[in-house]
């Protein structure tokens, strides 16, 4: 791939230290290297562990296996699956096991004091973690995984069932690695594990320093398990034998192994790696944005990365034709520029210089969402919703939240049909049609089929016009609501990161003179609905896009200057406005625990729940909801005002049915040791008439 590709290529006067157990065959890149630097390459290959490993097949039921494993003392145990259901099935069905003593969950409960699982999946992931068991994979949010990571590390938890994300490039103690199955859906059909992965994963056992010897386990398919415990139990008697229906295989997302298949995943070599270098518009712009002069700046210095990659001949000359529509693509957009240089020999190329600083190219569409964006009216009230789905329209499909809304509008279709007497056959054939919501799919395509024409080749990417943020955004859901409304809780991660990634889209793909006021709006409604489900994806992306390193979670990150966010008023003031707008519509909904988690908290002044409920007694005396709408966020109900350096009071007024406006909320932000705070930054003084 390209983040070992490109330092090999370009860092000559670099002295490598390639480490793996999964390499394979490395003779071939050693000979580029050597050739490349001119240095000797040095291949030390061994095949003892510092920590061996003992492999065995079990025939056993998975309960009857790991409760043999706990009794050997041969936990921590990391269960491996293969899809984010069956984790989710098995910890729930695994409850009923007691593995950790009552000293031992106390341990627990004393470290999770301060944690967060308020979210609709958070109440299952404490219980499993009470019980000594972690989940973890894709589907939870980041802070779950890392509070798994942290008390597995810290040696709390004896099982861990994730799917193969743990058993890559994450360093926990694990004793025993116990594989449920060795086939994968990879996307396309359902195979046996190549040995790389099976290696990956099955190293994890037997950690030096923690560790004697590691243990590695595979079960047996589950029918075979069955099969053999139903031919137990009839024994040799041959008329009921006959009798005996066995159970078969699944038709569907299985591959069959063995005892055979087992073995030749331990005794195989990886297989070995293949290149996979690719080109892109954002490499381009990160090229031209180095501002190296002369022929290797730039779109020449592209050039040379691809003759000199590890791709075969044919390959190279259809990255080079690639890279050319690419740079051609970019200059009719506008995103680079030409212009002679001084004296009248040969031309320069640099990135337009009205794009933002930190403009940036994600994906194969994004010049297509720079032209289309650009072909919108700014002037129009729906134009920051037109813009939200172009963006997510470039983006991958989050398809278990998509099968989830289809499923929701055929349901919803359903009752409607059935109660209006419509027949079956033609009922069917209706909710058939019923797919998930695709606003302005139909301009979205006529205008991509416009900018392809110019640019044939774009045609083989694939534009996926859908409405998940722009859902959340209509409805102004919270995390929570939306979770709730779809039944997402076990795939809260997906959303999280449609999210974010809808969110980054935003900020950093439409030009900064496109970002109206509207716009700028709903960006900040996607922060806050993002900082308030889990704020570490945030943290994360803006210290990078500032060029600060990631620091571990659990230390403080001090935000750069360039993250000011004073720096930028309009931004600012919307940030504060969207922060306003979730408490207002969690107290509309009198959920005054969401309200709670939307408010800057003063230790020696906290408004809890109970005190927000108290607060507005008297309210309810006068009315009986507060309204929340589209007109309940207009900019003028929010008034901030500056007292001091980097403080401020804010006043939100509520809009009440009667439209009297008597009612209000003040609080107030202090920055004054932050540029960038952590979690809300008003702090609630009162509320009152």
């Amino acid at each position: 791939g390209m983040a070992w590709q490109i330092p090999l290529l370009t860092l000559r006067r670099t002295r490598f230290l390639l480490m793996s157990a999964t390499l394979g065959d490395m003779r071939p890149i050693c000979d580029d290297l050597e050739r490349r630097t001119g240095l000797g390459v040095s291949l030390v290959q061994a095949v003892q562990r510092p920590v061996p490993l003992a492999f065995e097949y079990r025939e056993d039921p998975l309960h009857e296996t790991l409760q043999d494993l706990f009794k050997h003392r041969r936990a921590p145990v990391y269960v491996v699956n293969f899809t984010q259901k069956a984790c989710a099935e098995l910890a729930q069905s695994l409850t009923s096991l007691d593995f950790c003593t009552s000293e031992e969950k106390k341990a627990i409960a004393d470290d999770l004091k301060g944690e967060r699982f308020d979210s609709p999946y958070g109440k299952d992931v404490a219980r499993y973690i009470r019980h000594g068991m972690g989940l973890h994979h894709a589907g939870l949010l980041p802070r779950y995984r890392l509070l798994v990571e942290r008390l597995a590390q810290a040696g709390r938890l004896k099982l861990i069932i994730g799917t193969d994300t743990l058993g890559v490039g994450i360093n926990v103690p694990i004793r025993t690695v116990l594989f449920t199955r060795l086939c994968k859906y990879d996307g396309r059909k359902t195979s046996i594990l190549s040995v790389r992965d099976f290696k990956q994963i099955a190293g994890r056992a037997g950690r030096k320093g923690f560790d004697d010897q590691g243990y590695v386990i595979c079960q047996a398919p589950e029918h075979v398990i069955e099969n053999k415990r139903a031919l137990a139990k009839v024994g040799d008697d041959k008329a009921r034998r006959r009798k005996l229906v066995l159970k078969k295989a699944p038709e569907f997302g299985y591959a069959h192994w063995d005892e055979s298949t087992f073995e030749r995943l331990i005794t195989s070599d990886s297989e070995a790696l293949q290149s996979q270098f690719d080109v892109d518009h954002g490499m381009l712009v990160n090229l031209l944005q180095r501002g190296e002069p002369g022929k290797r700046g730039g779109y020449g210095l592209l050039i040379e990365l691809i003759n000199a990659s590890h791709e075969h001949a044919g390959r190279k000359r259809r990255l080079r034709r690639e890279a050319k529509a690419i740079f051609q693509q970019l200059r009719d957009a506008k995103v680079i520029e030409l212009a002679r240089r001084p004296g009248g020999r040969g031309q320069t190329v640099t990135v337009a210089p009205e794009l933002q600083h930190d403009f940036s190219l994600y994906h194969s569409l994004s010049l297509f969402l720079v032209y289309a964006v650009g072909r919108l009216d700014p002037e129009a009230d729906d134009f920051p919703t037109q813009t939200l789905s172009l963006a997510e329209a470039i983006l991958e499909d989050p398809q278990a939240i998509l099968r989830r809304q289809q499923d929701k509008l055929r349901s919803e279709a359903y009752q409607q049909l059935k109660a209006e007497g419509v027949e079956y056959d033609e009922r069917q054939d209706i909710l058939e049609k019923i797919t998930w919501p695709m606003p302005d799919a139909d301009a979205i395509f006529e205008v991509f089929d416009e900018y392809a024409r110019a640019r044939p080749w774009v045609k083989v990417s694939h534009l996926r016009p859908k409405s998940v943020a722009r859902d959340m955004f209509s409805r102004y859901c919270t995390f929570n609501q939306y979770v709730k409304d779809l039944g997402l809780e076990r795939v809260e991660g997906v959303l999280l990161r449609h999210l974010s990634q809808t969110y980054k889209v935003l900020v950093q793909n439409v030009p900064a003179p496109l970002k109206t006021d509207g716009l700028v709006d709903l960006i900040s409604y996607l922060r806050q609905v993002l900082q308030r489900a889990d704020s570490s994806l945030v943290r994360t992306w803006e210290a990078l896009a500032a060029g600060e390193p990631v620091v571990d979670d659990d230390a403080p990150l001090t935000p750069p200057q360039a993250l000011d966010i004073t720096k930028d008023s309009r931004s600012f003031q919307a940030r504060v406005r969207a922060e306003l707008d979730l408490l207002v519509q969690a107290l509309s909904r009198f959920d005054y625990e969401e309200a709670e988690g939307a408010i800057r908290q003063d230790p020696e002044d906290p408004w809890d729940a109970r005190r927000l409920r108290d607060a507005l007694a008297d309210y309810y005396a006068e009315y009986d909801r507060v309204v929340f709408d589209t007109a309940a966020r207009r900019h003028a109900l929010t008034r901030l005002e500056a007292t001091g350096p980097r403080q401020w009071r804010v006043t939100r007024t509520l809009v009440d049915p009667e439209g009297d406006g008597f009612w209000f909320i003040e609080g107030a932000i202090d920055l004054t040791d932050q540029l960038v705070p952590e979690g809300p930054m008003v702090a609630v003084l009162r509320i009152e008439r």
